[in-house]
């Protein structure tokens, strides 16, 4: 962390502070606290967790998580009181922080945090729509709705039309078009929409109600908690709960941020979890005990903080000493802002808060009912509860998935039983397993195939029983399928290959154990046979619906990778590619011939035409690998006989290994340094002829003339690439494609490579 703020993180903590500043006064009007109280929490939320926190660009302070909380603490035990639950949350964070289960909380289901922080928005939303409105919120959310008619049939339209001006702005700032919207959107949105309606509000010499900081020396501070012992400890369970977990949780998405951001390039190191806790939990004893609101970790704030291009902790603590700045010097300005305005900024909030990329999220992982349960909950019962009733729904749902097991038979009509179990096999699976298994006749073919990722110790042993038992009558079963965790020892059965490694070569023991077939006979086909089938039957379904996507919508692969027909590279194994990702061409050598010199092969040629102007490729490797046959015989054969010798005995080999012979000759120049590997020379003469054959053929890559127009319009970059098949590890060569030029250094890709270059 740098020693000093740099201009960026000055630049930064006036962008976040322009955010925070609002917010911290719409969040406090929210709660029915102090005004004051919402600028204490984002100062120390800034400087004190900030300068302790384990995430140097995690931004802390009011946030709208703890709003509903705070507001229900509010009315139950008074203003003061709930400052002290404020520090006792702190002390509770501090003690977590020290056993170190930070990571735990991140263990909590995110269909119920997505569901909590929904809960807590529609709460938000409906009690600020009666200040939107020109009326008073009630206690619950309840009430809220079922004041909402009387409420609408007596609107303020002076407190009406600025909230509107609010939220008209606040949703159409980021949207200015042009060069107009690239200078504006400089501002933020929420700073622009709360001080375009306080410039009209006092400039049109509106009559509605406005801020009211009053003095400091009237601020409120804590009093020793008064209440029955069992409520305070659960509000202090609360607040620490959901502070804590918002906060990890922000901490993490600021990590991703952070990973993904371009500019600037400065590393800044993982978030510390505990430590983050730790330094939440201090920010909490200092607010309460100054007066302030929870703090916790906020992500729209952390966010911009990234966005505006923040590099160390600074810039957090800088935003803070800007709110203490602004809370002693700019009351006069704070004061002319109406609270409608406010109202209508944290409205718009709580409304975001019901996020639709998290319903999709939860729909897509089959956990809409969890979420749908917690977010009434927390509406109806509140916070704690709502997390409570989420939590106990989401194991009910885990529970549910885990004993639901479907067991379906088929005869096909070779008359093979087919025995179908989709779902986990545990003890309460047994009776239907062995009521089905038991049905099948006896001497019969039986495919038993297990979709499921766990089988307990009763479920195997049923299985076991029964498939030697089988056999023993003369029968024949093959258990297949995705189940990876047995109880019980493995059987031959699930030594073979599983699907989701399909490119190893296994020796199965019931392969070895087959009688060698006589001349003639179908050894071959069999093999192939028995592994499409293994294909249609474990890794078909897998695979299925995302083919099904590609036959709708067609190919768009992102690169075209060229490399050698060697059975021992497999292209989807080393560059972890699925179906449509490569556009993929194999050769003998991995060669290209350049335009003009293919002989009477256009193959390489044709596709690299179809690749670059029609499938519009961004990217072009070729991959060379170690123990090439193909530069071995380059090596050892003479190919430099003329193709039109008579009686020279050129064959279909030898002449397509014509087109490596450019990268012989380049090997033996004087005029070209030898290709390194990881900052050491070649072991051999196959391998540097293995790596020169890359750079060349690059060479022959860009004589091609659409290869060359894409390059020269920057859409399109070449990569050369080395295998090393004994090591399982893959070199890159340095991309000169921009430049015409290529640094022959193949750098080694994979983890010792990252870590060398972030030392």
């Amino acid at each position: 962390m740098p020693a000093c703020p740099t201009t960026a993180d000055v630049s930064a903590s006036i962008s976040v502070f322009l955010i925070a500043l609002p917010l911290s006064l719409g969040i406090a009007l929210a709660t029915g606290s102090p005004l004051q109280a919402g600028l204490v929490a984002a100062a120390v939320g800034g400087i004190v967790a900030g300068r302790f926190g384990g995430a140097p660009l995690l931004v802390s302070g009011p946030a709208a998580g703890l709003t509903v909380v705070t507001a229900e603490l509010i009315q139950h035990y008074g203003w003061r009181t709930t400052c002290a639950i404020t520090v006792l949350a702190g002390v509770a964070q501090l003690a977590l922080s020290a056993v170190r289960v930070a990571r735990s909380a991140l263990a909590v289901s995110p269909a119920i945090v997505h569901g909590m922080l929904a809960g807590i928005g529609v709460t938000i939303a409906l009690a600020q729509l009666h200040i939107v409105l020109g009326g008073t919120p009630q206690s619950s959310a309840v009430d809220n709705v079922r004041g909402l008619p009387a409420q609408l049939a007596d609107l303020h339209p002076v407190a009406l039309s600025v909230s509107a001006l609010t939220i008209a702005v606040l949703l159409l700032w980021p949207r200015v078009p042009g060069r107009t919207g690239r200078m504006v959107r400089k501002i933020p949105a929420a700073l622009a929409a709360v001080a375009a309606a306080t410039a009209v509000a006092a400039f049109a010499g509106l009559s509605l109600p406005r801020v009211d900081l009053p003095s400091w020396r009237s601020h409120a501070l804590p009093e020793l908690p008064e209440g029955p012992v069992l409520g305070i400890l659960a509000a202090v369970l609360t607040i620490t709960l959901v502070g804590s977990v918002e906060s990890l949780l922000s901490a993490v998405a600021v990590d991703k941020l952070v990973a993904a951001r371009k500019r600037p390039t400065v590393r800044i190191p993982r978030a510390d979890l505990d430590r983050e806790l730790a330094g939440q939990g201090a920010a909490n004893i200092v607010s309460g005990a100054l007066g302030g609101l929870p703090v916790t970790g906020v992500a729209v704030r952390s966010a911009a903080n990234v966005a505006a291009g923040g590099v160390s902790r600074h810039s957090t603590m800088l935003h803070g000493l800007w709110i203490v700045i602004a809370a002693l010097l700019l009351v006069p300005v704070l004061d002319l802002i109406p609270l409608a305005a406010l109202a209508a900024l944290v409205m718009v909030v709580g409304v975001q808060m019901v996020s639709i990329t998290h319903l999709r999220t939860v729909t897509r992982h089959r956990e809409m009912l969890v979420y749908a349960v917690t977010l009434a909950a927390v509406v109806l019962a509140g916070v704690l509860e709502g997390v409570a009733i989420g939590g106990a729904v989401a194991v009910g749902v885990a529970l549910h998935r885990l004993a639901k097991t479907r067991i379906t038979t088929e005869t096909t009509p070779d008359g093979v039983q087919h025995v179908r179990v989709r779902g986990q096999l545990t003890f309460l699976a047994v009776p239907r397993l062995s009521r089905t298994l038991n049905q099948v006749p006896q001497g019969t073919d039986v495919v038993v195939e297990l979709d499921g990722s766990f089988m307990d110790h009763a479920a195997y042993e049923a299985l076991q029983d029964w498939q030697d038992s089988h056999v023993a009558h003369g029968g024949r079963v093959e258990v297949a399928g995705r189940s990876g965790k047995f109880s019980g020892p493995a059987t031959a059965a699930h030594i073979c290959c599983r699907p989701w490694t399909p490119w190893r070569n296994h020796h199965c023991d019931d392969h070895a154990a087959t009688p060698p077939v006589a001349p003639g006979g179908r050894t071959g086909s069999g093999q192939l046979a028995s592994g499409v089938s293994a294909f249609q039957r474990n890794t078909a379904p897998l695979v299925r619906e995302e083919l099904a996507r590609l036959a709708r919508e067609g190919q768009q692969p992102s690169q075209l990778f060229i490399t050698c027909a060697d059975s021992r590279l497999v292209t989807s194994m080393i560059t972890a590619s699925g179906p449509g990702d490569l556009f993929t061409v194999r050769n003998v050598g991995n060669l290209v011939p350049p335009p003009g010199a293919e002989s009477s092969d256009d193959s390489v040629g044709a596709a690299v035409e179809y690749a670059v102007d029609v499938l519009q490729v961004e990217t072009i490797t070729i991959c060379g690998h170690s123990g090439c046959g193909a530069m071995q015989a380059l090596l050892n054969t003479p190919l430099d006989t003329p193709l039109d010798t008579p009686g020279a005995g050129q064959t279909p080999l030898r002449r397509w290994l014509q087109h490596g012979l450019p990268s012989l000759q380049r090997m033996k120049s004087r005029h070209h340094s030898w290709a390194r590997i990881s900052g050491r020379l070649p072991t051999d003469a196959i391998e540097q002829l293995c790596l020169t054959n890359v750079v060349q053929q690059l060479e022959h890559l860009r004589m091609h003339e659409a290869v060359r127009r894409r390059l020269a319009e920057g859409t399109l970059e070449l990569h050369g690439m080395y295998f090393h098949v004994g090591e399982a590890q893959a070199y890159l060569l340095e991309d000169g494609s921009r430049t015409g030029e290529t640094a022959e250094v193949f750098d080694r890709i994979g983890p010792a490579a990252l870590e060398d270059s972030r030392a």
